[in-house]
Order: structure tokens, then C-alpha cells, then sequence
């Protein structure tokens, strides 16, 4: 059983970034800059968006972080918004979820500039992912992917089910596993709460991607031997006997699938580290086309 060490490549990852900035750096070149919107004070999207701003500072990239209370109306957002599309200092922005009741996901989501959408939530984004065409991958997959590739795990021929049809991840990796190249050229079963006989299928799996978020979920029995499983799946479990009083669980029982897997990715350190190293590509990306019409 190989592990998908996600920690180690993001490390890799940032790394290769780091070198990048500072041949941008030694050329006088502008480094990129992204930034986070966050509304509310929500403890665990604090913490992402705090470790987000972190990672910029750690690759060299400038950063820049704006709190909204969360009263904000949403023309507030908006208004905030339309500023940073016309930031030309500003790469890419992110806004990040949940937002609060009083304001409208999809119209916020609408409201970024595709070029500095790095997030890859924007229609346009989406809609060329699924075409083939190059554009920001939503972070995430995008992780998923790059741990794939660089194990060098086969996905041609393979049969992938994907358990979850979010549009941050399942719906996504159903697209990008089913499409030509590596990593995909896979026939992609998706899965979901109104599937039946889940295991009946996932028994059959070459590869199984989970984003379901329900702890443990994936047992031993609903997996063949040799099976490649990704866990996207992060909930908190109380336990009593942790410092913190709660572990960080995933979509599958680690223990006793793993026995079973080719290849596994643990949680935590797995998909979650790769997420903001691929955003942080995705910034760099970003950057890069802008150059030509921002130099």
C-alpha cells in the first residue's frame, strides 16, 4: 500500500513555486498577489483563510486580507468586489464560503472576473474545464490531480466512482476524470444520496473519490483489493481523549481500507494540504497571463 502523502507534496509544490517567485524577484518582475474576502467570523473559514495568507508569505507572494462583518449587505460584497476586479495590483481574489444568509452565493461567484477567479468557481471556469479548455481547475480536483499524477497512478481504462456530486469537488472530478489525458481517460461513475446499492458499485471501482462528509463512511467491504481511494472528506469527531477534544476524521475507515488499497491518501495530510498549494498555482497562473496585459 502506497500513501498519497498530500503534506509532502504540497510541500514539493510550494517549493517549486518559492524557486519561481525568485527568478520573478531577481528580474524585477511583479510577484503575485492574492487576495482573500472573508464575511464573518466563522472559526474554521478564519483559520483556512488564515493558513491561505500564510502560504503566500511562506512562497513569496504578496497577500492581502479583507474582513467583513457579517451584517455586510450583499450590494456591500458586490461593491467590494467590482474594487478588486479593478485592482491591477491584485492577481487573484478569493471569496471565501459559506456566506452569510442575507447574501447570494451564486450572484458573489458571478461577480468575479473569470481571469482573477483562482478559485475556479466562476461559470466561465467551469464551463471551460468541462470543454477541455485551459482555465483555472477549482482547487481541490485540482490537488487530486496533481497527487495522482505524481505517483504516477494509472487512470486510463480505469473505472473511477466519485461518492458526492458537489460542485467543488464531485461534479468537477466526474468531469476531469473523463477527459482526455492524464490524469483521466477513465470511465466515471457518479454517486450520490439518491443512488442505489452505493457499495454494489463501488466494489467495482478501479478508483474511488470521496467528498461526502460523512465520517467512516467507506468500509473495507465496499472496496476491492488494489483500489485507489482519495478522501476529501473532513469532519470534526469529538474525542475525549484528544488535546483538543475532537479529531479530524475522514469519508473513509482508514484502518481497515488501507489493508485493502494500492494507494491511499490519510486524512488529515492528504487532499487538504494540496488544496491551497494548487491555489497558490493557480495565483502564479493567474499572474502569468496577466503579464501580458499587465506587465
Amino acid at each position: 500500500m502506497q500513501l498519497l502523502d498530500g503534506k509532502k507534496t504540497a510541500a514539493d509544490i510550494k517549493a517549486e513555486i518559492t524557486a519561481e517567485v525568485n527568478l520573478m524577484k531577481k528580474n524585477n518582475e511583479k510577484v503575485p498577489h492574492l487576495a482573500a474576502v472573508i464575511v464573518g467570523n466563522d472559526g474554521a473559514s478564519l483559520t483556512y483563510v488564515g493558513s491561505k495568507v500564510k502560504a503566500c508569505e511562506l512562497v513569496g507572494f504578496e497577500s492581502t486580507l479583507v474582513k467583513m462583518p457579517s451584517t455586510t449587505s450583499e450590494t456591500e460584497l458586490l461593491k467590494k468586489i467590482k474594487q478588486l476586479n479593478e485592482d491591477n495590483n491584485i492577481d487573484g481574489f478569493i471569496v471565501q464560503l459559506p456566506l452569510p444568509d442575507q447574501i447570494d452565493t451564486q450572484k458573489v461567484l458571478m461577480a468575479i472576473d473569470p481571469s482573477k477567479d483562482v478559485d475556479g468557481f466562476h461559470p466561465e471556469n467551469f464551463g471551460k474545464m468541462a470543454l477541455d479548455m485551459t482555465t483555472f481547475i477549482p482547487a481541490t480536483p485540482f490537488g487530486i490531480l496533481e497527487l495522482l499524477e505524481r505517483y504516477n497512478v494509472e487512470t486510463k481504462g480505469k473505472h473511477t466512482v466519485v461518492i458526492g456530486r458537489s460542485h467543488i469537488v464531485g461534479r468537477p472530478m466526474s468531469i476531469l476524470m473523463g477527459r482526455k489525458g492524464f490524469p483521466g481517460n477513465s470511465t466515471v461513475t457518479l454517486t450520490h444520496s439518491y443512488t442505489k446499492n452505493i457499495a454494489q458499485i463501488t466494489t467495482q471501482a478501479d478508483i474511488i473519490i470521496t467528498a461526502l462528509g460523512v465520517p467512516n463512511y467507506l468500509k473495507a467491504e465496499m472496496v476491492k483489493d488494489g483500489a485507489v481511494i482519495i478522501d476529501v472528506g473532513i469532519t470534526r469527531v469529538e474525542d475525549k481523549t484528544a488535546e483538543k477534544g475532537y479529531r479530524i476524521t475522514g469519508d473513509v475507515d482508514f484502518e481497515n481500507v488501507s489493508k485493502k488499497a494500492s494507494h491511499i491518501t490519510p486524512v488529515p495530510g492528504g487532499v487538504g494540504p494540496m488544496t491551497i498549494a494548487m491555489l497558490l498555482k493557480n495565483t502564479l497562473l493567474a499572474r502569468e497571463q496577466r503579464k501580458i496585459s499587465h506587465p
